[in-house]
């Protein structure tokens, strides 16, 4: 019996050790970072550069996937039906946790098919007036939609946008209402505040800050905790009468679940690495980006904060898409 069990117990050690053997070391092949919004935008432009640092110190290639559509749910479950052998990442935007609010019908589940990797970077919003108003503050504005409410009218880049939810939370909190017009991104938008055709547009900071260097519209205040480094004399909107406000779009790399826990730290190693870098401050500065960073564990209690703060708001705003 002794004998049987040896030889069952070196024959299991040959068999592990075989199968290890013909298991490549991660990566052995290129890693893919999807990106659920078309090329050229800020989210691509990230993805590119932390790409490019991942595969130096890897040593080997990391490939950006553009995966667009259905405000990213498109790409996002392209990811979270990938197989979880730490080949394909998502740099998801703050659409992976609301969507679920407001599409009927997607095909993930942002809580169970997705493990968090790491913060990556967050965002602000920025609130404009257009010239024909005279509006300078956020007192200001507050006072003009109270004085004559349902008349002023709000932009944003698009429904059910970051910026139009931000939008909506600073309006149940001032107790205002603004009429709100969606764009199809900022371009026509901006245009249209140049022209003096509609009032106030809530929009990502860095997509605004040429127009408002050159001082075609006035700033009203920024959402992020903090200043923009552009524009030091913007005061946020915590400043400007709602302490503790605090609204961005952000970016974070989740990997489908069921990733071996070795990348994922891995991974959380270079890119925090990166983020505190020379090099990555730089980056991150060019797209007026804050930088993220952190563990998987703070990434996933941040989600878990975004899904509260956003829900009743895209509830009661009854902000749904097709």
């Amino acid at each position: 019996m002794r004998r049987c069990l040896a030889a069952a117990a070196a024959l299991a050690t040959a068999l592990a050790g075989a199968a290890s053997a013909q298991t490549p070391a991660w990566p052995s092949r290129f890693v893919s970072i999807v990106v659920a919004f078309p090329a050229g935008g800020p989210t691509d432009v990230l993805a590119r550069a932390l790409a490019a640092d991942l595969a130096e110190k890897l040593g080997q290639q990391v490939v950006v996937e553009n995966r667009s559509g259905a405000g990213g749910n498109v790409g996002a479950a392209s990811v979270a039906k990938a197989t979880p052998d730490g080949y394909t990442f998502l740099l998801a935007t703050t659409s992976v946790v609301n969507n679920r609010f407001m599409y009927r019908n997607v095909s993930f589940d942002a809580d169970r098919d997705f493990v968090p990797v790491i913060m990556v970077s967050r965002t602000p919003i920025v609130l404009v007036a257009s010239r024909r108003t005279g509006l300078a503050t956020l007192a200001q504005l507050i006072a003009k939609a109270k004085a004559e409410p349902g008349r002023l009218n709000l932009g944003s880049p698009g429904h059910g946008t970051v910026a139009h939810i931000s939008a909506e939370l600073l309006q149940r909190l001032a107790g205002i209402r603004l009429t709100h017009v969606p764009y199809r991104g900022s371009t026509p938008m901006i245009a249209d505040l140049i022209g003096n055709q509609i009032d106030v547009v809530s929009d990502l900071l860095p997509t605004q800050i040429p127009q408002l260097k050159a001082g075609n519209y006035a700033g009203i205040a920024v959402t992020g905790a903090t200043r923009s480094r552009a524009l030091p004399d913007l005061p946020t909107v915590a400043e400007s009468g709602f302490p503790g406000f605090e609204a961005n779009s952000w970016n974070a790399l989740l990997a489908p679940t069921g990733t071996p826990s070795e990348v994922i730290g891995t991974v959380n190693a270079i890119v925090n690495r990166y983020l505190g870098s020379d090099e990555g401050r730089q980056e991150l500065a060019k797209l007026e980006m804050q930088a993220g960073g952190g563990t998987p564990a703070d990434l996933k209690a941040f989600m878990a904060a975004e899904v509260a703060k956003w829900a009743p708001i895209i509830k009661a705003a009854n902000i749904t898409m097709e």
